[in-house]
């Protein structure tokens, strides 16, 4: 057996935009073209109308454009990138659902495939008679389909909806059916869309557990999202893609670090992204060292996160305060104004304010991390969270701070200088050595 489970060679994909389109014909309108088609052409030859040259307008499109990659037996690799990267037209020619205009890809093992919410599904049909036939779609026989069906519909959680039609399901219902059909399918490669992200926070959980079954299992598992946390965690290679074409793959942290980067510039946030709110706006936010804004950053000095905002009319409780996070989403401390004070704040009057969190020397890795602003109301509301993001890129300096020889190798996230004492134990010494203490 090959130990190849996808090969994508040259694959292309182009669409026309803007042209022409016509209404599906039915059996009627092609015989009835058919008999009139003799009389239009004698009153063309009788009234010397020369044949209408409309230029065709219409632009193409490359979705996909010289992709080429292969995927080993048993990997599990995310595909990331923006939006219209070309990711879910990539599934949809590996899952033979369109064909490419170019290249072609090849696939050793039955591939069950989770595209788009609802397909494959008929809406008048109850959820008990679309698991049989979403299952026969996707190749199970009837026997297979009986044997799994209770692990189905208990994986999906869904047993009292069971037999109603699914056209009065919502998405996240959708969903949950589909996903419990497909990966009991016992295929050899799982592909799975962006379609987690209409599930709740639990079924989420439930479905990235299934999927690091599967490729435990040495199953194939091709994962496109958004959610990098699930990339990082779940996959062993990631692809990324960009207007159509394959531009990184590599490491989850590495192609993951490198789509985060931002571009050349200051640190500063972007307070247009912030959400209006009528007790408070950000105007301006920014992370400096030395004054300068400019990353990244070294660890032997301290970094400070500047928020500058305005309060409109009297507030109580307002906290505001910083997430430090690695770059795939894990949060590392969250730090609030308040923090030293040790209770609720006063009310902040309407006015403008500046508030400066200084981040320690000697306390980072040199790796990337995210900085996101949170505000609140304490214990009364969300204003914002982590709805402003920057990218805070750290080095190291040789010879300064706590810069490890195995700095590249070391488990951990934060690089914290621990102050260690080593002495004897009394009466330990004598058992070892012999000698008096």
């Amino acid at each position: 057996m090959s130990e190849t489970a996808i090969r994508v060679e040259g694959l292309s994909k182009r669409y026309r935009l803007g042209g022409q389109t016509q209404r599906y014909k039915a059996l009627r309108d092609i015989l009835t073209e058919k008999f009139a088609s003799p009389f239009r052409t004698l009153r063309s030859i009788a009234a010397k109308k020369p044949q209408s040259n409309v230029p065709d307008r219409a632009k193409t499109f490359w979705a996909l454009h010289d992709v080429s990659f292969e995927v080993k037996r048993g990997e599990v690799v995310g595909v990331i990138g923006g939006n219209g990267a070309g990711k879910s037209t990539l599934l949809k020619i590996l899952s033979r659902i369109t064909s490419p205009t170019a290249g072609r890809a090849t696939v050793h093992g039955r591939i069950g495939a989770l595209l788009e919410v609802g397909t494959g599904f008929h809406p008048e049909l109850t959820g008990r008679e679309n698991i049989f036939l979403n299952g026969a779609i996707l190749g199970m026989r009837k026997a297979e389909i009986e044997a799994k069906f209770d692990a189905m519909v208990a994986f999906a959680e869904m047993d009292q909806f069971l037999d109603m039609p699914v056209k009065h399901y919502s998405s996240g219902m959708y969903m949950r059916l589909a996903f419990a059909v497909a990966a009991h399918l016992d295929p050899e490669i799982l592909v799975v869309d962006e379609v987690l992200a209409v599930g709740d926070a639990a079924f989420q959980k439930k479905c990235l557990g299934k999927m690091g079954e599967v490729a435990r299992q040495g199953r194939t598992v091709l994962f496109v999202t958004h959610n990098l946390t699930a990339v990082a965690t779940l996959c062993t290679r990631v692809l990324r893609l960009d207007h159509g074409r394959l531009i990184a793959s590599g490491s989850p942290s590495e192609v993951i670090a490198e789509y985060l980067k931002p571009a050349e510039g200051e640190s500063t946030f972007d307070p247009r992204k912030f959400p209006e709110d009528p007790d408070f706006r950000l105007d301006r936010a920014f992370v400096s060292q030395n004054e300068s804004r400019t990353g990244p950053f070294t660890t032997s000095a301290p970094v400070d996160v500047t928020l500058e905002y305005t309060v409109p009319r009297p507030v109580s409780g307002l906290r505001v305060g910083i997430d430090v996070s690695t770059i795939d989403g894990i949060t590392l401390w969250r730090s609030w104004d308040d923090d030293m004070i040790g209770q609720r704040k006063p009310v902040t009057s309407p006015g403008r304010y500046i508030a400066v969190c200084r981040l320690p020397e000697n306390l980072f890795f040199p790796r990337q991390y995210l900085i996101s602003v949170s505000i609140a109301i304490h214990y009364t509301r969300w204003i914002s969270l982590g709805t402003v993001q920057q990218v805070l890129d750290f080095y190291n300096v040789n010879g300064v701070g706590h810069a490890y020889a195995d700095e590249q190798f070391r488990a951990g996230l934060l690089m914290v200088g621990l102050q260690w004492h080593t002495h004897p134990l009394i009466g330990e010494e004598r058992a070892v050595t012999g000698k008096a203490v």
